[in-house]
């Protein structure tokens, strides 16, 4: 079993206060506050991150699956879009996919895709809680 691990420090009051969240890998560390989470700030906010994982999870679960065809996609641009609501609380995830792929049918393509999105790991945690949309842009080469 794999296990990730990401942390969070937090000093000060909610609207005062600041933050630094780090991965384990190392690859990003950096702040986030009040500000960039419930206004408009420069620092980054769990949402932001969790859309991150989102997009990433996604576009590498519909790799896997196009890879089981025996096909290569050329390009997988995924944005995964996090709705946070008053409680708060996450209300809706939107999935945008642009993706250039050789060899295969627009029908079996959006049943890929389609699949990716009920089965990729942050998907079936997420779909769990929130409502989740799923719009594709596809170009077959």
């Amino acid at each position: 079993m794999t296990v990730r691990s990401a942390q969070a420090v937090w000093k000060g009051t909610l609207k005062n206060g600041s933050g630094e969240l780090s991965l384990e890998s190392g690859a990003y560390s950096g702040p986030y506050d009040y500000k960039s989470r419930f206004e408009s700030g420069t620092s980054t906010n769990p949402e932001e991150l969790l859309g991150a994982a989102h997009a990433g999870c996604y576009a590498m679960f519909l790799s896997a699956l196009l890879s089981d065809e025996g096909l290569n996609p050329e390009h997988l641009h995924a944005v995964s879009k996090v709705h946070l609501g008053a409680g708060p609380t996450i209300t809706k995830l939107e999935l945008h996919l642009n993706a250039k792929v050789l060899g295969i049918e627009e029908a079996k393509f959006l049943a890929l895709a389609q699949t990716a999105k009920e089965k990729c790991p942050i998907s079936k945690a997420l779909g769990a809680v929130a409502e989740m949309t799923l719009e594709i842009e596809f170009t077959a080469l």
